[in-house]
């Protein structure tokens, strides 16, 4: 029997790699990535506060909405009060409409994620040339507002047509996060040469634990101190990436927010043995380590 498949990478299980270490000697890398988003009101895609699929209304508008006015401001100033770098995922028309967000995130120095235009749209649906314009407008967005050129894209909704990761690399992007299939990076194939896919969580994520799964922010607060204390354990054998994925409009909420500023003074109680950086740094270290070590690099 033969299953419809991709070709881009190769079965390697972990087990079976080369080994490297992470700058300074360390084992694990640490990121904490935010998804700062904007929606359609009333109109378009967007997930509501119960966790079910309601039809869009001003309440789950302004639910989101609470993230661009208030969570987003938390969130960042947490990163402040631990000194820890930013990753965002930044759908281009918050930057437009939320112009007081893309200053402190220049502010900070913090890195910016290709994240579409808006998730009220889903980029899986459109045709080629659809889709490539969909990315060259909100990488000029981006750089235009930021200074700087997008290295990174992560789809709305993790969302990927057959072409998506082809369009990238032909847009000049370095590496992508739709694909959660790994805790090291692995260098996939595209029609024009390889992207790097870096390891992005599905699982520790907020809003599909605490929206769709309904866990608390305790619990949440537990899943990533899980996580990490195994992975920590496991990053002795194999260089590993633990990765945190949030939204403003959910993480932000103060009582989720006491939990999770917990789970990362936790986290930084073994600052010394972590690379706390953000993807795009691991997108660039893996592109200098020899063909051979990164799985994918050596095809």
């Amino acid at each position: 029997m033969k299953l419809p498949a991709h070709s881009r990478y190769d079965y390697v299980p972990i087990h079976r790699r080369p080994s490297y270490d992470w700058p300074e000697g360390k084992r694990l890398a640490v990121t904490f990535c935010s998804n700062i988003e904007y929606f359609a009101f009333r109109a378009g895609l967007g997930v509501d506060p119960s966790g079910n699929p309601e039809p869009q209304s001003h309440r789950n508008f302004a639910w989101r909405d609470y993230g661009n006015r208030v969570g987003v401001w938390h969130y960042l100033d947490l990163l402040d009060e631990f000194a820890l770098p930013g990753a965002h995922n930044v759908n281009s028309a918050v930057l437009e409409a939320c112009p007081d967000i893309a200053e402190r995130l220049n502010g900070r120095g913090d890195e910016y994620v290709g994240h579409g235009r808006t998730n009220s749209e889903r980029q899986d649906i459109l045709w080629e040339d659809d889709e490539r314009r969909l990315i060259a407008e909100c990488s000029e967005v981006i750089k235009r507002l930021s200074g700087r050129q997008p290295e990174g894209w992560l789809g709305p909704g993790l969302a990927e047509s057959a072409v998506t990761p082809d369009l990238l690399k032909e847009a000049g992007y370095r590496y992508l996060m739709d694909w959660a299939m790994d805790d090291q990076p692995v260098w996939m194939r595209t029609r024009a040469g390889p992207i790097l896919s870096v390891p992005y969580p599905a699982e520790l994520n907020d809003l599909p634990a605490l929206v769709n799964r309904r866990h608390t922010g305790r619990q949440f607060a537990e899943m990533i101190i899980d996580q990490f204390d195994e992975m920590l354990l496991q990053s002795r054998k194999y260089p590993l990436v633990f990765a945190v994925s949030t939204h403003p409009f959910v993480v932000g909420q103060p009582f989720r927010l006491h939990a999770f500023r917990g789970a990362v003074r936790h986290i930084l109680e073994h600052r010394d043995e972590l690379w706390i950086t953000t993807p795009g740094e691991i997108a660039r270290y893996c592109a200098s380590l020899p063909k051979g070590i990164v799985p994918g690099s050596e095809s």
